[in-house]
């Protein structure tokens, strides 16, 4: 049993509150089963998914360190269960570190513009981390192992880590980048059978999504298609934009590619939450675009 009560500052982003809602829906039922307080913080800003550098990495740094400020306020480390804002927001963390010991006066300029808005300064006390690296290092898998009560046995998992997941950060790294194991391991306490091909660790396309669409198709077809062909019931990824191109476009890549794929893509805390028995309708798993009634039925719904 846990010595302690987990609580952390949360940080939902924008596509978990729209158009992946399912993805908030089954973080909180998670958190609830596993006894984790969230404390969500409704003042945050979307954090720009990599396209505030575009234009200026100091708006970029400005607006995340807000961002951390406000769980800095509430001294308690920010979780989020997007691997885009994870990655956007962690390397600003990690680039505010490094320089307030290398230039200061950067952290200064930054905190200046925050002040201007009436704003808290950053000051570079808490962490920034992903919800699937809070359950592996601070609640810890034998403890959500104990906590299964319905064994996902015979359910083949791809793992679908994405960029900023595993290349976000260029030292605070919590995995190898290129051959992560913590979503297989997850999948393993739980029950579930992992399910290893070539396209878990790179990118699903969505980012060329807006001026490249077929190409960002034909990505995600590739790793759609390759998960299948290892013998994958499902995708789970642990980020609603990669759920975004590999569920709700999973229509339009099939007419891209030229095949039929239906494969159903679960959010990482959908697929834990069903272990600890709450039911699917609480995790939303009618809301996806590929029916996830196979994964379901396979698992005795």
């Amino acid at each position: 049993m846990l010595s302690h009560k987990l609580k952390y500052a949360y940080y939902p982003g924008c596509v978990a509150q729209g158009a992946c809602g399912e993805l908030h829906l089954s973080t909180v039922a998670l958190s609830q089963a596993l006894g984790i307080e969230l404390i969500e913080l409704k003042k945050a800003a979307c954090c720009g998914s990599g396209t505030f550098k575009e234009d200026s990495q100091l708006l970029e740094d400005t607006v995340n360190a807000r961002n951390i400020a406000l769980a800095e306020e509430l001294n308690l480390p920010l979780i989020t269960h997007c691997s885009t804002c994870q990655g956007v927001i962690g390397s600003v963390d990690e680039r505010l570190k490094e320089s307030q010991e290398n230039n200061p006066d950067y952290v200064g300029k930054v905190n200046g513009l925050l002040q201007k808005e009436g704003c808290l300064p950053y000051r570079g006390n808490t962490e920034v981390i992903h919800l699937l690296y809070a359950l592996i290092k601070d609640y810890g898998l034998a403890e959500i192992s104990d906590r299964v009560t319905r064994k996902l046995t015979n359910l083949n998992c791809a793992a679908f880590y994405g960029c900023y997941l595993l290349r976000g950060k260029k030292t605070l790294r919590e995995d190898d980048p290129f051959n992560p194991q913590a979503m297989e391991n997850i999948f393993r306490a739980i029950g579930a059978t992992p399910i290893y091909y070539r396209g878990r660790t790179q990118c699903c396309g969505w980012p060329l999504s807006s001026y490249a669409t077929t190409e960002s198709f034909k990505m995600a077809g590739t790793h759609i298609q390759e998960a299948i062909e290892a013998g994958a019931d499902c995708i789970v990824t642990p980020c609603p934009l990669c759920h975004l191109n590999l569920d709700s476009r999973q229509p339009e890549v099939e007419k891209v590619i030229g095949r039929k794929l239906e494969l159903p893509i679960l959010h990482l805390p959908q697929l834990i939450a069903l272990a600890l028995g709450v039911s699917p309708q609480e995790l939303g798993l009618n809301r996806h675009i590929v029916s996830t009634k196979p994964v379901l039925e396979k698992l005795g719904f």
